[in-house]
């Protein structure tokens, strides 16, 4: 990961001439939980000394958007102004400077308005889109329909699963966790049955099990093939899922996803180098923008793994587009959550710089990032 060094493509000399933040609160169409009925945007804007602007955002569903915001027009604002506008060079210097106040979480939240718009600006004034910057690898990516529906009934969890196979999708994802997994096994046959055998569903428990718990819930969920199970425990419990990993490869063989509440390159790391996941998710917005992403993606490759990015797809799928295949690692996916896709919120000024139609993500024509909000 590149951090401590000019990112290669941009040249040196611009600097950081005026940068704001905004919040913004947009409902969700579909709540993700009785207390979950928004996310919170912060939609940024940096102007370069040269003149090239940018636009960026941070993003959190529903808690801790105005603390994201303060830390952006307080901290990272009177840091940033009069520093080098290059994205790739100031992560590690805006990281370190903001570490008192926590290496993850808030701080790389935060720290993704500034890196974002500074992408955005940097790949503007090279007159193209991220794509074309970083390297289009692909024309399209698999993408996979996703919900967050425990709170559902079953027969409204069988419709959404049916929604997803109607508009094409050949995988997708849905929550466990039911206080008896008996209920969650009847849950999952009935979507199994939807689904047929050929396409994939993954599960995520959303860190709702302990150790044991998770072995004997995963022996018993097992018979409907999960493609993989997400964060079956705490995301901080790192020896927990080095333990259920091991048991998993003795038993059923179930991979183990995790990254969307991971924050840093280095606990990414920790996670592969000790076998404790096969695939990770990273959050473009949480880990702190697309440079540490790229990074993470890198760290990745080298071991295997295989990286699908975490929601936020009118991002994480044109980043999917650039990442490079690994021989023996399943390309990359893009997650779409049903009615959660800024575009479908009406949160866009502008068209999506996306389109997902028939279980795929393809590009369209658009400059830098193409995300600005409305």
């Amino acid at each position: 990961m590149t951090t401590d060094a000019a990112t290669p493509g941009f040249a040196a000399g611009p600097t950081i001439a005026r940068f704001e933040a905004r919040l913004l609160r947009v409902p969700l169409t579909r709540p993700w939980a009785a207390d979950v009925t928004s996310v919170g945007v912060i939609a940024t804007h940096v102007v370069r000394s040269d003149g090239a602007e940018g636009w960026g955002f941070s993003w959190t569903p529903q808690i801790g958007a105005e603390a994201v915001h303060a830390l952006l027009t307080h901290d990272i604002t009177a840091f940033a102004i009069g520093r080098p506008a290059d994205p790739g060079s100031e992560w590690l210097a805006l990281w370190q400077h903001l570490h008192e106040a926590g290496g993850g979480g808030i701080t790389t939240i935060a720290m993704a308005g500034l890196n974002l718009a500074l992408w955005d600006a940097a790949v503007r004034a090279h007159g193209t889109s991220l794509t074309g910057f970083l390297g289009r690898q692909r024309e399209s990516v698999r993408a996979y329909g996703s919900g967050v529906n425990l709170h559902y009934t079953q027969d409204d969890l069988v419709a959404q699963v049916r929604r997803w196979v109607d508009a094409g999708f050949d995988a997708v994802k849905v929550k466990v966790g039911k206080p008896d997994v008996a209920e969650d096994l009847d849950r999952m046959r009935a979507v199994r049955e939807v689904l047929g055998p050929d396409r994939a569903l993954m599960i995520d428990a959303n860190q709702r099990w302990e150790l044991d718990r998770a072995t004997r819930a995963l022996e018993v969920l097992a018979e409907v093939s999960p493609a993989w199970i997400e964060e079956p425990l705490r995301a901080d419990d790192l020896y927990g899922h080095v333990e259920l990993s091991k048991r998993l490869a003795a038993s059923s063989g179930i991979p183990i996803a995790v990254g969307e509440n991971l924050h840093t390159v280095y606990r990414f790391d920790d996670f592969l180098r000790l076998g404790a996941a096969q695939i990770v998710q990273p959050n473009i917005v949480r880990v702190g923008g697309i440079t540490p992403f790229l990074g993470i993606a890198a760290i990745a490759a080298e071991y295997g793994a295989a990286v699908h990015p975490h929601l936020l797809p009118e991002l994480s799928g044109q980043l999917a587009l650039c990442l490079r295949a690994v021989p023996g690692v399943p390309e990359p996916m893009a997650e779409d959550v049903e009615d959660a896709g800024f575009g479908r919120l009406g949160a866009l000024h502008g068209p999506s710089p996306v389109r997902i139609a028939d279980g795929t993500l393809t590009e369209v024509e658009h400059a830098g990032l193409g995300i600005r909000f409305s």
